[in-house]
């Protein structure tokens, strides 16, 4: 009985720094920054948030941040410049880059892109304008045979 109460304060820990990181994307987090909240050593938040969730405190930030920046281009009213600091990134190389990992194009495509999504219901046009998680999006010139 005492495994399964560890395991589950250890769960409500995990889902605390996932909270935090929805409601903080936009802030500088980092992982020390992370496990500092939970009383964790930065490692073993990283182990556990992974076995937890299927990937790392520093890929689930990211993808929030690169979600909330799909968002606010769609809007159009930002530059790709202006998205990238308010969604929390401090490089724009470094979000371009996640961002196309991610959702398969730069953010300027994506932006030129998103108004073709207008007039398809919203259950569909999130398959076409939700990142990919856990995985990389395929090259648009990836040679798929």
């Amino acid at each position: 009985m005492a495994v399964d109460d560890a395991r589950l304060r250890e769960l409500v820990l995990m889902r605390k720094v996932r909270d935090r990181i929805d409601r903080e994307y936009a802030r500088p987090l980092d992982v020390e920054a992370l496990a500092r909240g939970v009383h964790m050593s930065a490692g073993h938040l990283s182990r556990r948030f992974r076995e937890t969730y299927g990937e790392s405190p520093y890929a689930y930030l990211m993808t929030r941040r690169i979600e909330r920046a799909m968002a606010l281009l769609r809007r159009g009213d930002l530059s790709v410049t202006e998205v990238c600091f308010a969604v929390g990134c401090s490089s724009l190389g470094t979000f371009s880059t996640r961002f196309s990992e991610l959702v398969g194009v730069p953010p300027s495509v994506y932006r030129e892109r998103a108004a073709t999504v207008e007039g398809i219901p919203s259950f569909q046009a999130k398959q076409v304008i939700r990142p990919i998680r856990n995985r990389e999006a395929p090259r648009p010139d990836a040679d798929l045979t």
